[in-house]
């Protein structure tokens, strides 16, 4: 998967390396090939896409901070002239203007690209929940991608746009990204106008973007936020500073963990648990146990009845359209007859729950796993309530308890199954938020593919250590490289991509990202660092062989591999 990022994009524009409308192409062609992936429901097309592609040579790139920068919209946001569907057919209207924040990204010089897949009506925190077929993971697609907001995080993972937006009422802005390794920002309730979206609960609501950086996220985060006169849960708050936390908080008692991979999520999360304590801030725990009673409010209690509020007249006038799920949790507030007494005992417990929460993260940032844990998607059919029940563990009190989040990679919790942890600071501390991602992602790791004289046991596994790398795992390629004894002082491996290639063996580590460029000027030529697909179909960082002429060389692909080359050559 190459994914695309902001900075990345703008340099390549003006180098002259890439065109805007020859990126485009490129995306469509990656949109084809991952067609299975029910990443799209109105695809990327000229039809719509090249107006926006004439309209930026009226715009500088010196004053347009996304000036050529594709992006994916959820389709609950309005983009005008294409079909806002909410993932159910019935529904559909033509947008006749675009919503507020895909308004101002445009103003801004970006792209948008097309319309994402979801689960119906934003809820759900699966991604299987359309009409449109089930999302795949990116990694994984056997698993679920994470819901609501599926295919924006999908198409952000798979190098289909640079940036997309998604929602976020219960962690639909959190939980793909964590699926998926990527950057999801949800802002403090009310910063990013929501008119021209389709309302899941309004009063909680949050329109939210997925990134593959934090720079990214808060380009985005810059560009859109602000109060809208027209909007009547608009609020101002203004852009977020860096500023370090005085401490993080973690929860007394360790998270539960769920699903096939439970045990590998935990251990995932001590790992996290020790990178957090190399930032060099102070960690307490806290009891967490209020946090879950009031994440059970939101779908079980009267704050459920808001949804219907905005929804209940489809769904009567329309019973066969909706998700059997999706009608049986939209309908709930009716069938329990919440009377007004419970709607007001419930925002006055809510009342408290926040002062609690805000009282205990003054000057502090909270940090949790995003997911306990993950599905098949096969697993959610046969059991689709409590399998994603158990993905809200952790993210459906931010909302309610007014909390601003972003999700970011934290690891894997095995070869191709990313791991992600949360940051949630109050509202009013955002500055917050963003210096304490700031601080944990300086401890980020980078994986790394290596084949030859940096595995363990060889002359140059000692370069790898002393900058703090680790092993992770073993693993081995596609059939798509062949391998060269290198005639070098010393001699070394060299691998080139090809059609007929073979399946080779390799080392994955994890490699501090402070410390990648250090890495990179100890590799001598021919050597360098490109992207290595592995038999999973993942793609790692990976020593690639510039071939030289002037070397000489011995194929040694047979043996599938350096350590075994050095046994049988």
């Amino acid at each position: 998967m190459e994914q695309m990022n902001i900075k990345s994009l703008r340099n390549r524009y003006q180098s002259g390396t890439i065109t805007p409308r020859q990126l485009i192409d490129n995306i469509m062609k990656r949109v084809r090939s991952d067609e299975d992936y029910n990443i799209w429901i109105a695809k990327p097309d000229l039809g719509f896409i090249q107006k926006y592609l004439e309209e930026l040579k009226t715009k500088n790139p010196e004053t347009h901070p996304l000036w050529g920068i594709p992006f994916a919209i959820k389709d609950n946001i309005d983009l005008a002239g294409v079909e806002t569907t909410s993932a159910c057919p019935d529904y559909a209207y033509m947008a006749e203007t675009n919503s507020v924040v895909v308004q101002r990204l445009i103003d801004a010089g970006a792209i948008p690209i097309g319309k994402t897949n979801m689960d119906q009506f934003a809820t759900g925190l699966v991604g299987t929940r359309s009409p449109y077929g089930e999302v795949h993971n990116a990694w994984k697609p056997e698993l679920i991608s994470g819901g609501s907001s599926a295919g924006s995080a999908v198409a952000v993972a798979r190098g289909q746009a640079a940036f997309a937006l998604g929602t976020d009422t219960a962690g639909s802005g959190r939980v793909p990204a964590a699926l998926n390794n990527i950057i999801g920002l949800k802002s403090s309730v009310g910063a990013w106008p929501t008119k021209g979206s389709v309302p899941a609960c309004a009063s909680l609501d949050c329109i939210t973007v997925f990134t593959n950086g934090l720079e990214d996220a808060y380009l985005v985060d810059a560009v859109v936020r602000g109060m809208y006169a027209d909007d009547p849960w608009s609020k101002q708050y203004e852009i977020p500073k860096t500023a370090r936390p005085q401490k993080f908080l973690i929860p007394k008692e360790e998270p539960v963990f769920y699903g096939n991979y439970a045990d590998r999520y935990k251990n995932a999360w001590r790992n996290a648990v020790k990178r957090l304590e190399k930032c060099g801030l102070p960690i307490e725990t806290m009891d967490y146990n209020f946090f879950a009673e009031a994440s059970n409010l939101l779908y079980d209690g009267p704050c459920v009845a808001e949804r219907w509020s905005d929804l209940g007249d489809f769904v009567l006038q329309h019973p066969d359209s909706i998700f059997p799920v999706t009608k049986e949790i939209l309908a709930s507030s009716c069938n329990k007859q919440y009377d007004a007494s419970s709607v007001y005992k419930t925002q006055h417990l809510l009342q408290a729950y926040k002062r609690k929460a805000w009282n205990i993260m003054k000057n502090a940032v909270l940090i949790m796993p995003t997911c306990g844990g993950t599905w098949t998607r096969n697993q959610v059919r046969r059991e689709p309530v409590e399998t994603n029940n158990q993905m809200g563990l952790y993210t459906n009190h931010c909302n309610l308890l007014d909390m601003c989040a972003i999700a970011i990679p934290a690891g894997y919790a095995k070869d191709s199954l990313p791991f992600g942890v949360t940051l949630f600071a109050t509202a009013c501390e955002e500055d917050l938020l963003k210096g304490a991602a700031e601080v944990f992602l300086e401890n980020e790791t980078v994986p790394l593919a290596v084949y030859g004289l940096h595995m363990r046991g060889f002359a140059l596994e000692s370069q790898l250590l002393n900058l703090g790398a680790a092993f992770h795992y073993a693993a081995r390629t596609a059939p798509k490289y062949r391998m060269y004894r290198l005639k070098t002082v010393p001699e070394k491996p060299g691998v080139i991509p090809c059609e007929n290639g073979v399946v080779l063996d390799v080392e994955v580590w994890d490699i501090p990202l402070r410390n990648l460029g250090v890495f990179l000027s100890l590799i001598p030529s021919p050597l360098g660092i490109g992207k290595v697909q592995l038999m999973d179909g993942s793609w790692v960082n990976g020593f690639i062989f510039d071939q030289d002429p002037g070397i000489q060389k011995d194929d040694i692909s047979q043996f599938g591999g350096w350590s075994k080359a050095q046994r049988n050559y």
